[in-house]
């Protein structure tokens, strides 16, 4: 039987290809420390923010980082309040959008809660009508007022 010898030139340890891995960076973050214990781990101001901006309420947030309202509220009310605010000038924004772009259901629905404009044609609190004409100048004369009322 004929030996084979052995190629000492190339190696059975696979070859390892692609990028080196990255070397790990020790950093500090800066979050609020939340639970006791076990459960004690870092909450951070962006990630409640975003959750505030989309509109989550108090308890939705904190049963997302598992946590008590009032922990929430008592850490980062500040935050809560802001992101809350960012989201109402977005909708308004948003709204004000459609509005100009001719959308008629937004131009009505923001003439009513913006500019306090009605249906009923009421001008003051005794719920007097307003005097209609139909003569070019649109000037009422007083003996019509005087007649309407």
């Amino acid at each position: 039987m004929e030996e084979h010898a052995e190629d000492t030139t190339t190696s059975n340890t696979p070859k390892k290809t692609g990028p080196k891995p990255k070397e790990l960076i020790k950093v500090e973050v800066m979050g609020y420390e939340v639970g006791r214990g076990k459960t004690k781990r870092i909450v951070f101001d962006n990630d409640v923010f975003k959750l505030a901006a989309m509109g989550c309420t108090d308890r939705e947030i904190a049963n997302w980082f598992d946590m008590s309202e009032s922990t929430l509220r008592y850490n980062f009310s500040s935050i809560l309040e802001k992101a809350r605010v960012d989201l109402k000038q977005s909708l308004r924004q948003a709204q004000l959008k459609l509005a100009l772009s001719g959308n008629a259901t937004m131009l009505i629905w923001l003439g009513k809660n913006i500019l306090q404009q009605q249906e009923n044609p009421n001008t003051n609190d005794n719920n007097q009508i307003l005097p209609y004409t139909d003569d070019d100048a649109g000037i009422v004369e007083d003996e019509q007022v005087d007649a309407v009322e």
